[in-house]
C-alpha cells in the first residue's frame, strides 16, 4: 500500500500521510479498513452520484482518523473508485491498524 509522509517538498501539510484507497460505494454499512490490492479499503453507503459519495469518504476517513473532515483532502480520482487522500494529521500507527495490523 502506498502510504507517503507529507512532509516531503511539495506533499501538502507537514505531517500529513497521503493513501491510496479503494472506494466501495453503495455499501451496507460505513467501514474503514482492511486491504484491496494495495489500498486501503474505504466502503460507504452513499450512491457515486453528484459527489455524495466523496462526502462520504471524506467524512468516513475523518472518523476513522480522529481527524476533521477538513484535514482530509482527496487529491487525484474525484470521479473514479480508486483515489488518493491527503489526511493532516494522520498517524502511521493509525493507518497499520486499519490496514490490519501490517507494521
Amino acid at each position: 500500500m502506498s502510504a507517503r509522509a507529507g512532509d516531503r517538498p511539495g506533499a501538502g501539510a507537514p505531517g500529513a500521510l497521503t493513501i491510496d484507497i479503494q472506494v466501495v460505494p453503495r455499501a451496507s454499512r460505513v467501514a474503514v479498513g482492511g486491504l484491496v490490492g494495495d489500498r486501503l479499503r474505504v466502503a460507504v453507503t452513499a450512491p457515486p452520484v453528484d459527489g455524495a459519495a466523496n462526502a462520504a469518504v471524506v467524512a468516513a476517513l475523518a472518523a476513522a482518523f480522529a481527524v476533521r473532515a477538513r484535514d482530509v483532502e482527496i487529491v487525484r480520482g474525484q470521479t473514479g473508485r480508486r483515489k488518493t487522500v491527503r489526511i493532516a494529521g494522520a498517524t502511521a500507527a493509525r493507518l497499520a491498524h486499519l490496514r490490519g495490523g501490517e507494521a
